[in-house]
């Protein structure tokens, strides 16, 4: 189903970027470089000197050196070679100094095999801590070579050859996520730059054929364990961006020009991004790699001008407010976006939801889009019929729905928004359907004194044995975040598009013999483990579900069955 028009009046007229707003990444960066700084240990005569993990180093909560943390060392070297609007780094030798020193820790807990750890010792993870992190560090390195001692190029250099090795060898973690495929091509592409063995060129090449599996070409979307996620989507644009820029292949802006029409369904009238649409229910944006194709692809640079906007009034997922662990990971992107930022755009062209007459369904991700010229409509049906409706006049979102979502009385919650492959859904141009069962969340477990030992001990056995590691993990996912435990409660949920409202309809059939304790309906809710999500956005200051009050759910468990149907005015 697809019916769409590029009709619009307001982008009839060619706009041109407004160059007042890029100095809003160098500020949003520059402004977490001391935080940065404060979680590094500075002091020359430690011996975790160059650790940008606080947690371990100095407030000593944690037993072992997050190497993720390093990502810290591509921040400082770009803030010390590149003058930027409010840069009191620049130029500055303790700055340097400390950007080394963080590179030589980096090497220093590099496990024999080549990689790292990022959650827990021994862990060995594949791209998370180990591609991720040699990115970082030869970026850096790249940036401060000339200005080192002989030995540590030597030392880092053995460091990258290790690490791309490890890279090279794959996944073997269930690790499922095109992002991490991305990163690992661009990590070993960036190391074959530096060291110019073809061994790891080959690599590389094998490393893409890998990421491309992962790639819908049918569709111009790249999976994240099941399905489609808008924000993990710019990462993969982000990431395959850095390595266009000294590869240029046909293939690669192919992909990427795919990617960033998809991404362009997930740019909002309110100015946010993303969310509870994704298969991960991330919200953040990675700007550099759209930046980096405006030139090529207007699209891009439309892209790129919207969200940094959105930047400017504190939407997406600003970095202050990002957690110790994730905020080394937006503070370079943002860095980067101000260096190679594009303002020559003659045109944008407009986004999906600037568009006055679109129908479109997406048959493999289930993404469901309708514009008008009062209305602005995206749902996920393969979630269980989340959806998101905004008013084009005013820019508000009217509805925010993610399905449904209850506790039983033996504790256990359920929900409607969860991947499942045997949902049914019928969809028009004007509305859809889909029904299944309600889904466990796995996700509500923590761990106890008793737990703890018994990992940290598995943890020193596995220690021995590398291969284990890798089963670890991908044991730990498949509990928190992968597959389907249908129980046998039923929904339906409908949704249509009158002439003057929006109607939704939900029906539960609850035959598992456990009655329910509480069910709330819409509203925001994540109910997937995933460490770069819920953080906190303003537009949930207005943003309510509802929830069954006792005499309703008394009702429900009487008679097995709940029906409700609500109309949206517009």
């Amino acid at each position: 189903m697809e019916n769409e028009s590029n009709l619009d009046s307001v982008n009839k007229d060619i706009k041109k970027r407004d160059n007042s707003l890029r100095k809003i990444y160098a500020e949003k960066a520059i402004s977490q470089i001391p935080r940065l700084i404060s979680l590094q240990d500075r002091s020359p005569l430690s011996p975790s000197y160059g650790s940008f993990h606080r947690d371990y180093w100095l407030d000593k909560t944690s037993d072992f050196p997050d190497a993720v943390r390093q990502f810290g060392v591509q921040s400082l070297a770009l803030v010390y070679k590149n003058e930027m609007p409010g840069n009191i780094f620049y130029s500055k030798k303790i700055i340097k100094d400390w950007a080394i020193a963080g590179l030589r820790f980096w090497a220093k807990i590099q496990h024999k095999d080549g990689s790292f750890d990022e959650f827990y010792p021994n862990e060995r993870g594949w791209v998370g801590p180990t591609a991720f992190t040699s990115f970082t560090s030869i970026e850096a390195y790249k940036i401060l070579k000339d200005e080192m001692r002989d030995e540590d190029r030597s030392l880092l250099e053995n460091a990258f050859r290790r690490a791309a090795n490890f890279i090279i060898k794959g996944e073997s973690e269930e690790d499922h996520l095109a992002n991490h495929h991305a990163m690992a091509c661009l990590a070993t592409w960036k190391s074959y730059e530096v060291l110019g063995d073809s061994n790891l060129k080959e690599g590389y090449e094998k490393l893409w054929e890998g990421f491309l599996s992962y790639h819908n070409s049918k569709e111009g979307w790249s999976t994240e364990y099941d399905g489609i996620d808008p924000g993990y989507l710019s990462a993969t644009v982000s990431f395959l961006s850095k390595i266009y820029q000294s590869n240029p292949a046909s293939e690669i802006l192919d992909v990427v020009k795919q990617s960033i029409d998809s991404c362009s369904y997930f740019v909002y009238p309110n100015g946010f991004y993303a969310g509870s649409m994704g298969s991960r229910n991330t919200l953040h944006f990675y700007s550099h790699g759209f930046e980096v194709f405006a030139k090529e692809i207007p699209l891009a640079g439309t892209i790129a001008e919207k969200m940094l906007l959105a930047l400017s009034e504190n939407k997406l997922v600003p970095p202050e407010i990002i957690s110790d662990r994730y905020v080394f990971y937006r503070v370079p992107e943002y860095l980067q976006s101000y260096i190679d930022y594009y303002e020559e755009t003659d045109y944008l062209p407009p986004l999906p939801y600037e568009k006055e007459k679109l129908s479109k369904y997406f048959e493999l991700s289930k993404i469901w889009v309708h514009s008008d010229p009062k209305k602005y409509i995206i749902a996920n049906l393969a979630k269980g019929g989340v959806v998101k409706a905004f008013d084009k006049i005013s820019g508000e979102l009217i509805i925010n729905d993610c399905g449904l979502i209850g506790q039983l009385e033996n504790n256990k919650t359920v929900t409607t928004q969860w991947i499942d492959l045997k949902y049914r859904f019928q969809t028009t141009e004007y509305g859809w359907n889909v029904e299944g069962s309600f889904n466990i969340v796995p996700t509500n477990k923590y761990f106890t004194i008793l737990k703890n030992i018994i990992f940290r001990t598995t943890l020193l056995f596995i220690g021995l044995y590398p291969k284990l590691a890798h089963s670890l993990k991908g044991w730990i996912r498949k509990i928190l975040m992968l597959g389907n435990r249908p129980i046998n409660i039923n929904f339906k949920r409908s949704f249509k598009i009158n002439e003057k409202n929006i109607q939704i309809k939900d029906s539960v059939n609850n035959m598992s013999g456990v009655q329910f304790s509480r069910m709330i309906i819409g509203g925001e809710f994540f109910v997937r483990y995933v460490p770069q999500s819920r953080y906190f956005q303003s537009q949930e200051l207005n943003i309510n579900g509802y929830e069954l009050d006792p005499n309703e759910i008394d009702e429900f468990n009487k008679n097995k069955k709940w029906k409700r149907s609500t109309t949206i005015e517009f």
